[in-house]
């Protein structure tokens, strides 16, 4: 008898025999915890209350959308009027200006100079005219040289005149309170007649611009009214004038039309800062980087939508927050009457007036719907 064999067994059968007399406490802990699991994940299923809406048929207006673009009605490109190097840029785009500040300078040195060689002419044929005057009084001196002295003096007065417009020209203000759009030049860089420098506009007139098609002006014309919708802000805005311009696009066949925004639709926010970026050879700036705003900011380039009301109908339609998008799938959270949201996929039409969105097909007058998918969606798989 193998007696090495047995002594390995009986030590085998006493390690498990310690092992389940350990377990025996895990146990009983998992089983108390155990319900107040099962009560905590039926807490959680029970808890959340999901605003919710039910739906019914509302007369909403009926309208022509047409894609548009948000611009300033009052913007200016500033340029240089004069030749040099760009000493200092005091702004950047976004930065808020008031009217007659500093935005720029170039160097103007050589204006300077040129200011002071024509002003030393003119000096020059102030005297020649006073002599030659007093000479013609004399007799001494011909009509004609009397005329060439004249001529010679509006001359230089007319080159000074314009050697001091040229000096002046080396500082670039803004020529009204607004908000800088682009910066179109560094300090360093050489400044020619002609050449942007800046661009600002006006951000409490704005307005969008919408191409329609002729054949649809007839229509529209008829009491014209309309809303304007910025989707990136989810916001609508009554337009409050519409102007039709009086050409038509020979190629599209389409006719430009604005609506101006209401006048307390300013989207931009920001401050007065300091600190500038002065160049080189400048002495720094007092600019400073204002803000850009708040977040979805209304400015010149921003997508929009012109909605032209032609009139009423009946429609049942969702708030565009309520509905879930993935991939091809288009759905909105339905409830029971226990208050257990359901996932329905549903057909769904333009943009309604007003931030809805038309109902074609998969849901039913009385039916409430949760207005958070991402919380519905929550809800519904902590019941599972």
């Amino acid at each position: 008898m193998n007696w090495n064999l047995i002594r390995q067994m009986a030590r085998l059968k006493r390690i498990v025999a310690g092992v389940l007399v350990l377990m025996l406490p895990v146990e009983a802990v998992l089983g108390q915890s155990a319900p107040a699991s099962a009560r905590s994940a039926t807490a959680v299923v029970a808890a959340p209350t999901l605003a919710s809406q039910v739906l019914e048929w509302r007369e909403v207006a009926q309208s022509y959308p047409a894609e548009a673009v948000v611009e300033a009605v009052r913007q200016a490109t500033l340029a240089a009027q004069t030749a040099g190097r760009i000493v200092e840029m005091r702004v950047d785009a976004g930065r808020r200006v008031k009217a007659g500040e500093v935005l720029a300078r170039i160097d103007a040195r050589e204006s300077a100079e040129a200011l002071v060689a024509a002003r030393a002419r003119l000096e020059i044929a102030k005297a020649t005219l006073l002599r030659t005057q007093d000479l013609y009084g004399q007799k001494f001196v011909s009509q004609a040289a009397l005329d060439k002295a004249q001529a010679d003096y509006k001359s230089a007065a007319a080159q000074a005149a314009q050697a001091g417009a040229s000096s002046s020209h080396a500082t670039i203000v803004a020529p009204f309170a607004g908000i800088v759009a682009r910066r179109l030049a560094e300090p360093g860089e050489m400044a020619t007649p002609g050449r942007p420098l800046l661009t600002l506009f006006e951000p409490r007139e704005l307005r969008v611009v919408a191409s329609v098609p002729q054949y649809k002006l007839a229509e529209l014309r008829s009491g014209m009214s309309g809303r304007i919708e910025i989707p990136s802000r989810q916001l609508w805005l009554d337009a409050r004038r519409i102007e039709v311009l009086p050409t038509v696009d020979g190629q599209s066949h389409t006719v430009q039309v604005r609506l101006y925004l209401p006048e307390n639709a300013e989207g931009i926010g920001g401050s007065e800062g300091n600190g500038g970026n002065g160049g080189n050879g400048g002495n720094g700036g007092n600019g400073g980087n204002g803000g850009n705003g708040g977040n979805g900011d209304i400015v010149p380039g921003t997508f929009a939508r012109a909605h032209f009301i032609t009139g009423l109908a009946r429609k049942l339609q969702v708030p565009a927050g309520a509905v879930l998008r993935r991939g091809e799938l288009t759905g909105v959270y339905v409830l029971d009457e226990q208050g257990r949201p359901r996932l329905r996929q549903v057909r769904l039409g333009e943009p309604l007036v007003g931030g809805g969105i038309e109902v074609m097909a998969g849901l039913n007058p009385g039916e409430r719907i949760a207005l958070d998918p991402v919380k519905a969606g929550f809800v519904l798989r902590q019941s599972r």
